[in-house]
């Protein structure tokens, strides 16, 4: 009697967690990029590549697939899409026209994937997972995150010059293949050009005449949560033209970690990944 119930609590645990997650799988190009094979509108097979900075999904001008059935209106917005992912449809989805994407992908796509469900993003498997139930996690160290805009920010301390801990709030920027890249107003404040360890840079001008020198660094040490990374590929900004807004925590940062995201955008989970201590990429 006692192994009869025992192989039926077993079994219906496991049919708890079958259905209590979906898996996505994906795969990792050489520049860091997340890349999800889909089939929109049941006709256009597309590799789109997972930006965590955005919510909805957009196609790329230099994909290499066509994407005939996305119909566009005149403001390049196209409703009402429908992607599959193995076994996993998206409905409702919207795209942009014309947005640039990563190496390898034909456009993007963003958080729409999980439903407004907690998700994990699983480096050492490949994989992303999507929660019904509250996950499992254990071993993990939760981080606060704040949700605006589309986007993820978490804190993170800099030290960039002796012991001293710098305070900084980070975009998780799966797009950007690097590590981290500093706003114009972060970089000019703590005097990083002089500062840090100088690898490379390039100019660049525009139309105008206007300069803009990119500049790649090494900051000595980056402290997420409980976490200490040494010798942190960074970049940022100089010269007349000051876009960079925000700081970015880049693809290079973002895979040596694996994470999970609470369903209410105000809590991450992470455990160091596989990648944890791998050479650094170079921006070139």
């Amino acid at each position: 009697m006692f192994k009869k119930i025992s192989f039926t609590l077993l079994f219906s645990s496991g049919l708890f967690s079958l259905h209590a997650q979906q898996t996505i799988p994906f795969r990792i190009t050489k520049h860091n990029n997340i890349i999800v094979k889909t089939l929109v509108n049941k006709k256009d097979s597309l590799d789109l590549m997972f930006q965590i900075a955005m919510e909805d999904a957009a196609i790329s001008p230099e994909r290499q697939r066509k994407a005939d059935h996305i119909i566009f209106d005149k403001e390049e917005i196209s409703e009402n899409n429908t992607v599959q992912i193995g076994k996993l449809t998206l409905n409702n989805v919207r795209f942009s026209d014309h947005q640039m994407a990563g190496h390898e992908a034909d456009g993007k796509i963003g958080t729409v994937l999980f439903g407004g469900k907690a998700f994990k993003i699983d480096y050492d498997n490949n994989q992303f997972i999507i929660y019904d139930q509250a996950p499992d996690v254990k071993d993990y160290q939760p981080i606060t995150t704040l949700y605006d805009h589309e986007a993820y920010y978490l804190v993170a301390d800099n030290v960039i010059d002796g012991d001293k801990q710098q305070e900084a709030y980070f975009v998780l920027q799966s797009g950007y293949s690097g590590g981290l890249l500093y706003s114009n107003d972060f970089a000019i404040e703590k005097n990083l050009d002089k500062k840090l360890k100088i690898t490379g840079e390039k100019t660049l001008k525009n139309s105008s005449g206007q300069s803009i020198v990119t500049k790649q660094a090494i900051l000595p040490f980056l402290k997420v949560g409980n976490n200490v990374l040494k010798d942190v590929s960074a970049g940022f900004f100089i010269g007349d033209l000051k876009k960079q807004t925000v700081n970015y925590f880049g693809a290079d940062l973002l895979r040596r970690f694996n994470w999970v995201f609470d369903a209410d955008k105000k809590t991450a989970y992470i455990k160091p990944s596989k990648y944890f201590s791998e050479p650094y990429y170079q921006i070139k």
